[in-house]
């Protein structure tokens, strides 16, 4: 039987580290500095989010829509301006967060194209200059 993304990171306990390593990568990565000023300073309620979205969309339960309901991210991330910096800088967080906690080069490769789709959706900028995200809900 194949396992899911979810089950491949050691399930809740990996899912949850993989949250909490992403957020750690964006607050020491220097190069994170653009999208890291966007959040608040303690970053605990944002890694049970990320954290609750994740396990639904790796495989496992999904704690963000029984919480929360729908998820649109082009609106969640409306406020914030996203290029494609942002979006790298998501991405290259993301990267190191996979590597950290140990996730299987299978997973890693798997997952760069699924992770790009989701940091592109949410980016609302081209090349510096304000424009309505092409991606709605």
């Amino acid at each position: 039987m194949r396992q899911t993304p979810y089950d491949m990171l050691g399930g809740e306990a990996g899912v949850r580290a993989l949250a909490a390593a992403f957020y750690d990568a964006m607050d020491r990565l220097e190069e994170a500095h653009d999208i890291r000023v966007m959040h608040a300073a303690n970053l605990d309620e944002i890694k049970d989010k990320l954290f609750e979205y994740l396990s639904g969309w790796l495989g496992g339960p999904p704690l963000y829509r029984q919480k929360y309901g729908g998820i649109c991210l082009t609106k969640a991330h409306a406020p914030y301006a996203i290029g494609e910096k942002e979006r790298d800088q998501w991405l290259r967080c993301m990267e190191e967060a996979l590597i950290e906690v140990g996730a299987p080069e299978e997973l890693r490769q798997a997952a760069k194209v699924p992770f790009f789709r989701i940091a592109d959706t949410v980016r609302n900028r081209r090349d510096d200059t304000a424009a309505s995200s092409a991606h709605a809900c």
